[in-house]
């Protein structure tokens, strides 16, 4: 037996540190290969670390909390026979206790991709089985006979934010459980929003919090974001009502049972159809090269407790209606859970910004780091509207839009964000 140390690996793309949030195994545990040891925050996300080899735990070498740098050790295990190398032989931060190490493969772990170029980009493989959110039977049957409320953990800590009692809540779910749009809709009824409960005064007069993991590199991206490419953002105020009969339609549809649909869905379609129209908004910007490409990686930004992240859908150009639909309600179930890998943050070619789930009516969103535009939508509202010289009360929302002026040139920015609208004002051009 051996004593063999695991270093932090790089389980991104060149990630340089990442922070232990949280142990899984104690010193004396057994533990086997791709059983998760720990969970680190990176620059980019929350990730479970697998374990690389089989024994028995013998000391954690890193605190909770601690940052340290790609390559540091983090866990020392006892293993049969000679200890495994993580790296090359001579590397003192893999140096063995005990028998000489012979160099050793790393096996096959889970979230670790091949370590080699890639040489060529692959269609990602798309589930077109519906994914199921529905409420289990035996829960519905319980809840139905104590009169309890049916509604998951976030839609009551919503209903709690925006003062809402759900007891006085019709659900409008599946087997009647209550949804987001019904906690909204009871709250713009009631104004509770006008009659929120004022915060108690907090007891320090100052709150220090590190800069560090997700929020700094937020930070460092947006930054250099601003700084770098010259932004310009432009808006269109857009008749939202076919849109908004649209989602009702795919909401009763067989089709999507389970599925959640909202504007967003229709809006990512929007863009998807418009970029084929303007294919320069789908662009990076190398210095030396344009490149322009002709999939899109739709990213979409999530607002999670650490901090915004933006996750992205792989060739979501290829997917129909409904697997786009499973696409974002898995991203974005995913990004809640702090379960986002770096892969799925890595090569978006173009971002999307729901700012309207919080009530904003628009913005000037920075540029995602190596893209060349990104799209905001706005809350919908009723609002009077002129339709053939009579004003008449339609769904209305503002797009908005961010653009790199050394790739994207007024004239194509405004005619991508005008082709977006049109399909907002009719779905039906997603038939052509």
């Amino acid at each position: 037996m051996s004593i063999a140390k695991f270093p932090l690996p790089d389980v991104g793309e060149g990630l340089t540190e990442a922070e232990i949030v949280s142990w899984r195994v104690s010193p004396g545990d057994k533990v086997a290969v791709n059983q998760t040891i720990c969970e680190i925050e990176t620059a980019k996300s929350v990730v479970e670390l697998p374990c690389p080899f089989e024994g028995e735990v013998s000391e954690l070498l890193v605190a909770e909390g601690d940052t340290v740098e790609v390559g540091t050790p983090i866990i020392s295990v006892v293993v049969q026979g000679n200890a495994p190398l993580l790296s090359e032989p001579d590397s003192p931060a893999n140096e063995p206790e005990g028998d000489t190490g012979a160099e050793y493969k790393l096996p096959n772990l889970v979230g670790y991709g091949d370590s080699g170029d890639v040489k060529s980009r692959r269609k990602r493989a798309v589930n077109t089985a519906p994914i199921s959110t529905a409420i289990p039977v035996s829960m519905v049957k319980a809840a139905a006979a104590s009169d309890a409320v049916m509604a998951k953990p976030p839609i009551r800590k919503l209903a709690k934010d925006l003062g809402v009692d759900l007891a006085s809540v019709t659900g409008t779910g599946m087997h009647g459980e209550i949804t987001r749009e019904d906690v909204v809709g009871s709250a713009s009824q009631a104004s509770v929003f006008k009659n929120l409960t004022t915060p108690q005064q907090p007891s320090k007069r100052e709150e220090r919090i590190p800069v560090k993991g997700v929020r700094k590199a937020i930070a460092t991206a947006m930054v250099k974001s601003a700084f770098t490419a010259p932004h310009v953002s432009i808006f269109v105020d857009v008749d939202a009502t076919r849109t908004m009969e649209y989602v009702k339609r795919l909401k009763s549809s067989v089709d999507f049972a389970g599925i959640k649909v909202t504007p967003l869905l229709i809006m990512a379609k929007a863009m998807i159809w418009a970029i084929r129209r303007n294919p320069m908004v789908n662009s990076t910007w190398t210095d030396k090269e344009i490149i322009v490409h002709n999939f899109v990686n739709l990213g979409i930004a999530a607002a999670t407790p650490r901090g915004l992240i933006v996750p992205n859908i792989k060739d979501a150009d290829s997917m129909n209606m409904l697997e786009l639909a499973q696409a974002i309600e898995q991203l974005a179930a995913t990004a809640r859970d702090g379960k986002t890998t770096p892969e799925e943050m890595a090569e978006g070619t173009i971002t999307i910004t729901n700012i309207g789930v919080f009530g904003v009516d628009t913005g000037t969103p920075i540029l995602n780091p190596g893209e060349v535009s990104i799209v905001a939508l706005g809350s919908i509202r009723k609002k009077p509207w002129v339709v053939d010289d009579e004003i008449v009360v339609r769904q209305i929302t503002t797009i908005g839009a961010t653009f790199d002026h050394r790739v994207v040139d007024g004239d194509v920015a405004s005619r991508f964000v005008q082709d977006v609208a049109s399909v907002i004002e009719e779905p039906a051009l997603l038939l052509d």
